[in-house]
């Protein structure tokens, strides 16, 4: 089976004198090999290899107008980006000088004319050997890296899949429409974009954000799900849920997922420093968590609840807005201004 895909193999040789390619193609055909290309123009044979490629290169060093060192020379410089081409040069200069040259240039064999056509035959095959094995590597390499890209997008869309229903776990526990977490992840998305940041932070904050609320796990359903106004008491165990989540999703080396512990943590934490559940303030709150606070309160204001009826969303622009600067990021608040462009500002009403 080797050998006869060797002997199918495509061997160019670039040699001046028409006699040297005529002897070179008889001697391989002889031997078996019948793919076997020849030039005396080594301009021509440059520009062969170039469209072509080649499985292996016969090449002689003294020519006119482009020599056999300019070719290697050409071979080298095309580097990593092309597939290896063996090379064999043929040569009648067999000084030291010559050799070293060739091979310091990339040439893998070193043959002198005249040459003892059985060894020839030999030495082209074990450099065919050689491009074959580098070929099989080269494809195997492929095939691995196509497996693992394979395997790392499943792996992906398995985390993205439990995310998803980590978050739906906990509307179940609070909201009737099921589908807040939901909402608050498109809507950070949404205001991500619109601050200008990266695609993969966009992505990235669109599933985390749906894990915002994955502490309430932890929160008694008494308190959960109480129609009216908690208690002082209570509403210092509801606040657990922040830090809760945030255990829940410690330590994981995901970026989704430690984003979720980030947000998960800060995004009851306000702007002047008067939120929970460490009363941190301005940019240090992380961004991620300060564009979750507005979007959290946005969707909480206009949508019903067991303790409220949905605000038009009109209110709960003005709202967020009138809590720009205390509550809110004022740059966070913006982007979500700029989402509803036939919302007029209170400065615009104050100037009118």
């Amino acid at each position: 089976m080797e050998t006869t895909t060797l002997f199918n193999l495509n061997i160019v040789v670039v040699d001046d004198e028409p006699a040297n390619v005529l002897l070179l193609r008889r001697v391989l055909e002889q031997i078996g090999f019948s793919n076997v290309t020849g030039f005396t123009n080594p301009i021509e044979g440059w520009s062969y290899l170039e469209q072509h490629g080649a499985d292996l290169l016969l090449l002689d060093l003294q020519m006119p107008i482009m020599d056999g060192f300019e070719i290697l020379e050409k071979l080298q410089a095309r580097g990593a980006e092309h597939n290896f081409i063996p090379v064999m040069v043929l040569t009648a200069d067999a000084t030291p000088n010559a050799k070293r040259q060739a091979l310091s240039l990339g040439a893998n064999d070193f043959l002198t004319k005249p040459f003892e056509a059985f060894e020839a035959g030999l030495r082209v095959k074990n450099l065919l050997r050689m491009r074959s094995l580098y070929t099989n590597l080269n494809d195997e390499k492929s095939t691995l890296e196509e497996k693992v890209e394979e395997r790392t997008e499943a792996i992906k869309k398995t985390q993205l899949e439990i995310v998803e229903r980590l978050g739906l776990a906990t509307e179940f526990r609070d909201d009737n429409t099921k589908e807040h977490v939901t909402r608050v992840g498109e809507l950070a998305g949404k205001i991500a974009a619109m601050l200008g940041l990266t695609p993969e932070f966009v992505a990235t904050i669109r599933y985390s954000a749906l894990l915002h609320d994955v502490g309430k796990i932890g929160i008694s359903d008494t308190i959960l799900l109480k129609p009216g106004k908690l208690t002082d008491e209570e509403y210092e165990t509801m606040k657990q849920h922040t830090k809760i989540g945030a255990q829940i999703l410690s330590g994981s080396k995901s970026e989704i997922l430690s984003m979720a512990e980030e947000i998960a943590i800060t995004h009851h934490e306000r702007w002047d420093g008067r939120g929970y559940p460490n009363r941190i303030a301005g940019t240090d709150i992380p961004l991620s968590g300060r564009i979750v606070a507005v979007v959290d309160v946005f969707d909480a204001l206009t949508n019903e609840r067991a303790y409220k009826q949905a605000w038009p969303v009109q209110d709960a622009l003005a709202e967020i807005e009138r809590n720009s600067g205390t509550q809110f990021d004022p740059m966070v608040v913006d982007a979500l201004l700029q989402l509803f462009p036939w919302y007029q500002r209170q400065d615009q009403k104050k100037a009118a």
